[in-house]
């Protein structure tokens, strides 16, 4: 069973930044890919960031392109998103997941998720 567990919300003021972490546990478990996605209030879970477990191959969605970056730590298991320059608009649910087969920016793409962590950012 592979267990997704992500740590680093909170509550922040506009132009702030925050880092977001997820660790991996379980069984061996050798991703292709892991991404972050989130999700507001009444709105649909949207793609965030993707990163290639192997290689430097990164998407980002247009809204965080400059602001987010996501890293992994691969002998920790660990995947990272700094979010920097914060806005209102990012306040969501975010979420982690793992992909055992793409890199993708579609929810479908991904097996294994998280339980998420709460972004708040203030205006």
């Amino acid at each position: 069973q592979v267990q997704l567990v992500e740590s680093g919300g909170g509550l922040v003021q506009a132009g702030g930044s925050l880092r977001l972490s997820c660790a991996t546990s379980g069984r061996t478990f050798r991703p292709v890919a892991m991404g972050w996605f989130r999700q507001a209030p009444g709105k649909e879970r949207e793609f965030v960031a993707a990163t290639k477990w192997i290689g430097s191959t990164t998407l980002y969605a247009d809204s965080v392109k400059g602001r987010f970056t996501i890293s992994r730590d691969n002998a920790r298991n660990t995947l990272y998103l700094q979010m920097n320059s914060l806005k209102p608009e990012d306040t969501a649910v975010y979420y982690c997941a793992a992909s055992g087969y793409m890199i993708a920016t579609m929810v479908t793409g991904y097996n294994y998720w998280g339980q998420g962590t709460q972004v708040t950012v203030s205006s």
